[in-house]
């Protein structure tokens, strides 16, 4: 599918002066990218993007750096909803296992598996629910694996 929308994030100061970069995420990996791989997460909506930088902790919110933008990508993958999900082989399990708790016993998370299967199909990112604490059932998130950062192994398949 086509994304054309307006994303937020609100950036940890560390990485403010490289907002498209997706190094943080890539330095011990996240809920949809592995270890070593650049991805930006944004959330469709403000609130969304405070409440994924907070996870659930009010002390999370000083100092961080509110960002929007406008994004028109193609090859993204909804797996918001049911329907998504099956079309994609992809279960809400898988989405939602304790990535971080796995990464901290050793295990390899099991929401690892959805960028490897989708990235090799050609897939930009992902279109998530989001998975923050105090998320609503409206909350989502774009994850994107393919922008058009410099060098590999970004295409420029999205703009924004």
């Amino acid at each position: 599918m086509r994304f054309a929308g307006t994303c937020y994030r609100a950036h940890d100061p560390r990485w403010s002066f490289k907002p498209l970069s997706g190094d943080g995420a890539a330095i011990r990996g996240a809920r949809f990218n592995p270890k070593g791989v650049p991805a930006l997460y944004l959330a469709l909506g403000i609130m969304t993007a405070v409440k994924e930088i907070s996870q659930g902790l009010a002390h999370r919110l000083d100092p961080c750096v509110l960002c929007s933008y406008d994004v028109d990508c193609e090859d993204i993958i909804d797996l918001s909803d049911d329907a998504g999900r099956k079309a994609a082989s992809v279960t809400l399990d898988e989405m939602s296992a304790p990535w971080a708790f796995d990464l901290a016993t050793g295990k390899r998370p099991a929401s690892w598996s959805i960028h490897d299967r989708l990235f090799a199909s050609g897939a930009a990112g992902i279109l998530v629910p989001s998975f923050a604490p105090g998320a609503d059932e409206g909350d989502r998130n774009l994850v994107l694996w393919d922008h058009p950062a410099p060098g590999p192994p970004w295409r420029p398949l999205c703009r924004y």
